[in-house]
């Protein structure tokens, strides 16, 4: 450990920090050998027990096998029988759905169209390789530069490990909220259907700001859940989104839809909003991302955008045929930067001399003078200076980010 109280290593990843702590244990930021980021998750020992730590090596080994799907976060490697288990999966660029709308305010119903859409699709293809989310929340939902994208998927043998896992404070307080009703009633082995339903509360969180059912404890949540007689809360909800929302909370499992179906409901609520399924999703990630959580979108460094200008202001220059500049001292020091550029104002190429008439021969014949020799042509001096003068600026400008 280090004297910050962060782990040196977790397996072979090195820990730069903690990205938080839930029920499960505390999930850090680490690197590669190669140095590729990673979010390595440790399981808290309380969670385990060989039953568990076998199912999480089964689930970890059918994890690895997941395509087709950019929507989860991608499994990379796990140690289920560490002295503390561990799983590492692709570091997602972005924040969570829940923090967005607490920030942002409940999004517009063709966004949370577009997520249900695509989370729906992402979903689907996890479901066709066997497995089962059991804990889909607003806070397991990343945004980020290429839309949302669900974390901690693997860690099923470990959500439903016991049936007593419910009665451990603080465990799932958060989730217990999003739990279909048969998890609530204590039933470890959960079908599909159940991811149905947790998809169906991360979309009416997204569009209201709350879940289906609240409470002052777990229990008094799970109590509601768990009653067919008590309807959950879609206060707020969007009247174009009550069909597929209500439907994905139906109290028996075998009466949600499918998420294909699911994923057909939203793309035709979409064009019936007037907007493709593409240009929602587009809409969803420019109004839910900061720049820097855009991991596909390469911006180029200053330094090769402002030489890719310096590159063309010289082919320019050279084209127009710009004859060598006066060898005088006054046209030389006209042409020299007084000062260093402000590296934060946009370099202006500086104005580049006018060529000087040709007086002609000494002996006042006509003639032309012979070209000087050891001196650049003036396009090729120009673009040469601004390469020197944004050599610094640029340098420093690229250092302080």
């Amino acid at each position: 450990m280090r004297g910050n109280g962060l782990p040196q290593y977790i397996g072979p990843y090195a820990v730069e920090r903690s990205l938080g702590a839930g029920g499960m244990g505390e999930v850090y930021l680490a690197y590669s050998l190669a140095g590729d980021p990673v979010a390595v998750k440790v399981i808290r020992p309380d969670r385990t027990d060989p039953h568990t730590r076998a199912r999480f090596e089964r689930e970890a080994t059918i994890a690895r096998t997941i395509s087709g799907t950019g929507r989860v976060a991608r499994f990379i490697d796990a140690d289920p029988f560490a002295e503390q288990p561990w799983l590492a999966i692709d570091y997602v660029p972005g924040r969570p759905l829940a923090d967005v709308v607490k920030e942002q305010g409940p999004l517009d119903a063709s966004l949370v169209a577009s997520l249900g859409a695509l989370l729906a699709e992402g979903l689907a293809a996890v479901h066709d390789a066997g497995l089962v989310h059991r804990d889909l929340k607003a806070q397991n939902v990343i945004l980020g530069g290429f839309g949302p994208v669900i974390i901690d998927f693997g860690l099923g043998a470990f959500l439903d490990a016991s049936k007593g896992s419910l009665s451990q404070a603080g465990m799932l307080i958060g989730t217990v909220r999003c739990m279909p009703p048969e998890q609530a009633l204590g039933e470890v082995e959960v079908t599909p259907a159940a991811d149905v339903y947790g998809l169906g509360t991360v979309l009416l969180y997204a569009a209201t700001g709350h879940y289906p059912y609240d409470g002052s404890t777990w229990p008094a949540v799970a109590t509601q859940v768990a009653n067919p007689d008590i309807a959950p809360d879609l206060t707020g909800l969007p009247v174009e989104l009550l069909p597929v929302v209500t439907g994905m909370l139906t109290h028996r499992p075998e009466d949600r839809p499918a998420l294909g179906e699911v994923t057909r409901q939203c793309a035709d609520l979409l064009r019936r909003l007037g907007m493709s399924p593409a240009r929602a999703r587009r809409s969803l990630i420019r109004k839910t991302t900061a720049p820097e959580d855009h991991p596909t979108m390469v911006l180029p460094r200053p330094d090769t955008l402002m030489l890719d200008r310096i590159d063309s202001l010289e082919r320019r220059l050279l084209d127009e045929e710009l004859v060598e500049e006066p060898d005088s001292d006054a046209a030389s020091s006209s042409s020299s930067p007084s000062s260093e550029p402000d590296s934060e104002t946009p370099l202006q190429p500086e104005p580049v001399p006018a060529p000087a008439p040709d007086p002609g021969p000494a002996d006042g014949k006509p003639g032309g003078s012979a070209p000087r020799r050891g001196r650049p042509p003036a396009s090729r001096r120009v673009a040469q200076e601004l390469r020197e003068r944004y050599a610094t600026g640029a340098a420093l400008a690229w250092s302080k980010r």
